[in-house]
């Protein structure tokens, strides 16, 4: 059975699927990493799409022009270092990240991007204040709201260094699907697996087995 977890997606194809991504940092890819899925071109983007993910946020968020370049910046490291994770690195056909120009130059680096830039600007967005956790009158969690761009990209960065530090970096996986390179952290017991999604990619292998 699918899990009913994750986010709803959209393939290329019109196919709707729904890919779970395991943690929050892998998440955040889906708001556009690479070509031609970028969802991210203005402020108000990124404010409609942090309460989709998992933080669960419910209020309003507040997001400025910096916080946008911040964001894809971000995402390009967590990009790049979850590919390195996921063996992927150098592998034909896998894109590189989106990221500002201005920002690349701002950094230094090359166009593959290195390491240490990334793991800098993991460190840079984490030492931000994170959102604030609060209990309601009837004892459920939530966060102090306005939740701002900042703080998002603070909790965002706070995963991935919990992510890539530790041991489940090694679980960190691309589906192996015929040109499909979404990345998700695989959490389930015995680490096998494949697919973003078994109506998708995992159906489509079951179907080319079969005819072959």
């Amino acid at each position: 059975m699918e899990d009913a977890s994750g986010m709803l997606l959209t393939g290329g194809d019109g196919q709707r699927f729904r890919f779970d991504a395991g943690t929050l940092c892998l998440e955040f890819l889906l708001s556009g990493a690479v070509e031609p899925w970028e969802l991210l071109r203005e402020p108000a983007d990124l404010a409609a799409w942090a309460p989709l993910t998992r933080l669960g946020i419910e209020g309003p968020v507040t997001v400025g022009p910096g916080d946008l370049t911040a964001a894809r910046r971000l995402r390009a490291a967590i990009w790049r270092l979850a590919v390195r994770s996921a063996g992927a690195e150098g592998v034909p056909g896998v894109p590189a990240p989106i990221e500002d120009p201005p920002a690349d130059r701002a950094l230094g680096r090359d166009a593959a991007g290195g390491t240490e830039d990334d793991l800098r600007v993991l460190n840079a967005a984490a030492s931000a204040p994170p959102p604030v956790p609060v209990i309601g009158a009837g004892r459920e969690r939530g966060w102090a709201y306005p939740v701002t761009g900042s703080q998002f990209l603070s909790a965002v960065a706070r995963d991935a260094i919990d992510l890539f530090s530790g041991p489940r970096a090694g679980r960190v996986r691309m589906c192996a699907g015929v040109n499909c390179h979404l990345i998700f952290l695989d959490t389930s017991r015995p680490g096998a697996r494949r697919w973003c999604s078994m109506s998708r990619c995992g159906n489509r292998q079951k179907l080319r087995t079969r005819r072959s």
